[in-house]
């Protein structure tokens, strides 16, 4: 079985991105809402077509400057937010449809369907209608469906965003052995998912791959604004030093974690909550320009620096937008590193 290679241009919605997933391999695909994610997808599924690019899926060309093969005929194994069970078939009956669909006869269908159960755990709700299933009990019938089309690809697309957390993790346990040596495509905006089943993440922004890396590199370490969010992270710029990085605001902020030649271009990261904001005292001078409440605290945004504060620390501090502050985060918290590329 062989992965992807594509570059899906299309221009109406400002989107080049080029993809490669190896065979067994899991990229997970991650940006703000409007980068292109959609686009990708709906492009590797054959839902959309391009302006320019190639799509190549196991091996065979599904998309060019001179022909398109129609979505269903692609060999792919789509698994959406919402599992969409048809009403009027049975759990077995709605798993066997894509097999059926294809021209498989009725007890082969049948057969790979229960399979495409077994294998996921699920077989005692074959015989269940779709009504009488739990939310995470549907998706899961919804990842057998495409596991039972014997699909190329997996395109798994925010797969468990429509679920409670308590049926998160039963859903991604078996997306992990849906995955199962299969090259898969996960779009997401779960940290936790790509940490569980991504072995690869491409960042999107604008319509355009600005990152590229292991989980491990790209969350642990990100180059790009919207990464660092994902990953809880606060991103700083700037010019190495000897002890930690020159921001581009102005200011030096020491590192315990600091491995770049000084006078290179530099990142800083850091968890918000490692933060000190003071009136008068150690770190860059900074002025107030948002409070935002944030998971119980309050962010604190000070030009290119971000705290977050419990709100009895900003009542006592007794800040807000335009008032100049002093930012320090100790250096043992700060990673400072040079951008990829």
């Amino acid at each position: 079985m062989s992965g992807v290679t594509a570059r899906i241009v299309v221009e109406r919605r400002g989107v080049d991105v080029a993809i490669e997933v190896a065979t067994g391999e899991c990229v997970a695909v991650i940006g703000p809402n409007g980068a292109g994610k959609s686009t990708v997808v709906e492009a590797l599924a054959g839902l959309l077509p391009i302006d320019a690019g190639r799509v190549v899926l196991g091996g065979t060309v599904v998309s060019d400057q001179r022909r398109t093969v129609p979505a269903h005929r692609r060999r792919i194994g789509l698994v959406a937010q919402r599992p969409d069970l048809f009403p009027f078939l049975d759990v077995v009956g709605n798993v066997a449809f894509g097999p059926r669909a294809a021209g498989v006869r009725r007890a082969a269908a049948r057969a790979r369907a229960l399979r495409a159960l077994a294998a996921l755990g699920i077989d005692d709700l074959a015989g269940r209608s779709p009504d009488a299933l739990s939310g995470g009990q549907a998706q899961r019938v919804a990842i057998a469906r495409a596991l039972a089309t014997d699909p190329a690809v997996l395109l798994l697309d925010e797969p468990t965003s429509a679920l409670d957390v308590s049926a998160r993790d039963e859903v991604r346990a078996a997306l992990r052995t849906a995955i199962g040596g299969r090259p898969s495509i996960l779009v997401t905006h779960d940290p936790v998912e790509v940490v569980a089943l991504a072995d690869r993440v491409v960042v999107v922004e604008h319509g355009r791959v600005v990152e590229d890396g292991t989980p491990a590199a790209v969350l642990g370490r990100p180059t790009s604004a919207f990464a660092a969010a994902f990953s809880g992270l606060a991103l700083v710029r700037g010019t190495a030093t000897a002890g930690g990085i020159a921001t581009d605001g102005g200011g030096e902020l020491a590192s315990g974690t600091h491995a770049v030649p000084p006078g290179r271009p530099a990142l800083g990261a850091f968890h918000p909550t490692a933060a000190v904001l003071t009136r008068d005292g150690a770190g860059p001078e900074r002025t107030v320009t948002s409070l935002e409440p944030r998971d119980g605290l309050v962010r604190v945004r000070a030009g290119d620096l971000v705290a977050d504060l419990t709100l009895a620390r900003v009542t006592a501090l007794g800040i807000g937008p335009g008032d100049a502050v002093h930012a320090d985060v100790p250096a043992s918290e700060l990673a400072v590193y040079a951008p990829r590329g």
